[in-house]
């Protein structure tokens, strides 16, 4: 019998998502044990789970080693890739935000403005909707520090509570995009696997609704 390959990413997601896979009567207790292992199945339905990056998630899926990905909308905004977004998860809730030192006035200066970010490529692409032109600055590491070093006028981040932000005397002032994580498909394992994904789908809808 088949089984489908689904590609999550670690950390928060992972245990949502595994959460989500126990309501749907799914035994993920391999996938859950103490194990240093990349592969796991479940143990009584068709899926193995590969433990993966965030962007590792988009590359496995669009070159069809995985047919199917759980991962956040922001970083699917920022690679891209080659799949199919099939359905909104609903959980893994944040947003991408701007964020800009308290009391300072971002759009209110003719100053060329300098922007921060993790995320270059959804900064770049929101502030040319808005048709304004920004120099972004793509950062590594903790992108808060940005603006008090003195590198950037502000920062395009993912925000949950924004307490980071708060603790480093920077304000969200607008945001960019509301993110969550979404199932994604390989666009041929749609069609060769299609009764397998879509009982998968099928078993979503039946525990969110």
């Amino acid at each position: 019998m088949n089984r489908l390959k689904i590609a999550v990413t670690k950390g928060r997601l992972l245990e949502d998502s595994l959460d989500l896979f126990e309501k749907m009567g799914m035994d993920c207790s391999e996938v859950r044990s103490d194990t240093r292992k990349l592969i796991l199945p479940v143990r009584n339905y068709p899926l193995d789970v590969v433990l993966s990056k965030a962007a590792d998630v988009l590359t496995y899926v669009s070159h069809g080693v995985c047919d199917l990905g759980i991962v956040g909308k922001d970083t699917i905004m920022e690679h891209g890739g080659s799949f199919y977004e099939l359905r909104d998860l609903g959980y893994g809730k944040c947003r991408f935000a701007l964020a800009v030192p308290e009391g300072s006035d971002f759009y209110g200066t003719y100053r060329d403005r300098v922007v921060a970010s993790k995320y270059p490529n959804v900064t770049k692409a929101w502030f040319a909707g808005k048709g304004m032109d920004v120099s972004v600055i793509k950062i590594e590491g903790s992108v808060e520090l940005a603006p008090l070093v003195g590198l950037s006028n502000g920062i395009v981040d993912i925000v949950q509570t924004g307490t980071t932000l708060k603790e480093n005397g920077l304000v969200p002032i607008e945001t960019v995009a509301p993110v969550s994580a979404r199932l994604i498909a390989n666009t041929a394992s749609m069609k060769l696997y299609q009764s397998l994904i879509f009982d998968f789908l099928d078993k979503i809808e039946e525990v969110t609704g």
